[in-house]
């Protein structure tokens, strides 16, 4: 299975980008209209989170969305093989140096990132930072044991670790202890389980409940929160903006930075919601 999966993905990275997309054109078409893959939760999420828009400003999104979706998951495969110098070109971080000056004095930085735009590509922000090797990636272990694998090998091509979520705790302690500044990186806008809910905050129209975790690592060992703000320029082709998370002003709400970093979010899912994954039951557990 695994020799197999990885073949498939081998072959499939090794296409030039134009015939990536080409084949992105006829995969959307299929996706959409045949298959009909997740429709009725796609048009759901997107109503519920844009109540303002027709039916046809939806419509024009939904598809939208699709052609992105085939468009990334075939970037995802470009990951197997695409040099250093070409994502570096493709996936630019602009304002690098707000985590770089912040790892040099000495201080870790947990970097927060969404479902939006290509996430799987952040992983080569490893070829940006000062400190090699000093960028971590917690992720969700798959339950297939070979494409867990391969994915965790197509993250950690352009320099980054990976470590477990259920493991991020340990291994904060253990760099803790050695003194030495790093990136941690955290996808924070999932679903916590059903039983493991504790806060919720606005989000796109709804009260979600939301993962406190990314906010207690922060305050525990002092990180620096800092929001990835990422742009679609054109297909292939993204720039990655870094600012430093500020709570609200006065506010009184327990996990300001988990807040402020939905607000964050919102806001560049309104700019490009073609761009934001929306074939998951994001709300399955929202309060409205």
């Amino acid at each position: 299975m695994y020799y197999l999966v990885l073949y498939i993905l081998k072959a499939i990275s090794y296409l030039p980008f134009r015939v990536l997309y080409a084949l992105s054109d006829v995969m959307y078409y299929i996706l959409y209209y045949v298959i009909r893959y997740r429709r009725k939760v796609v048009r759901k999420n997107l109503t519920e989170s844009f109540p303002g828009k027709s039916l046809q400003e939806i419509r024009q999104i939904e598809k939208g969305f699709y052609r992105y979706f085939m468009d990334m998951i075939l970037e995802i495969c470009k990951l197997a093989s695409i040099s250093e110098e070409e994502m570096r070109r493709r996936m630019a971080f602009l304002s690098i140096d707000v985590a770089n000056e912040v790892v040099r004095r000495g201080q870790s930085v947990a970097y927060f990132i969404g479902h939006h735009c290509n996430w799987e590509w952040l992983s080569s922000v490893g070829l940006w930072i000062d400190e090699k090797g000093g960028c971590v990636q917690v992720y969700h272990k798959l339950n297939n044991a070979a494409v867990d694998k391969i994915m965790r090998d197509l993250r950690e091509r352009m320099g980054g670790v990976c470590v477990e979520m259920n493991k991020t705790a340990r291994y904060a302690t253990q760099m803790s202890s050695k003194g030495r500044a790093y990136m941690l990186a955290l996808i924070a806008d999932q679903s916590p389980r059903h039983y493991d809910i504790h806060y919720y905050t606005q989000f796109l129209n709804h009260s979600v409940p939301v993962l406190i975790g990314p906010e207690k690592i922060v305050r525990r060992y002092e990180y620096v929160p800092i929001y990835v703000s990422v742009k679609r320029v054109k297909r292939g082709f993204y720039t990655c903006e870094m600012s430093v998370i500020q709570p609200e002003v006065g506010t009184d709400s327990p996990y300001p930075i988990t807040d402020a970093y939905y607000r964050l979010l919102e806001a560049d899912i309104h700019r490009q919601p073609e761009c934001y994954l929306w074939s998951h039951k994001r709300f399955k557990f929202a309060r409205q």
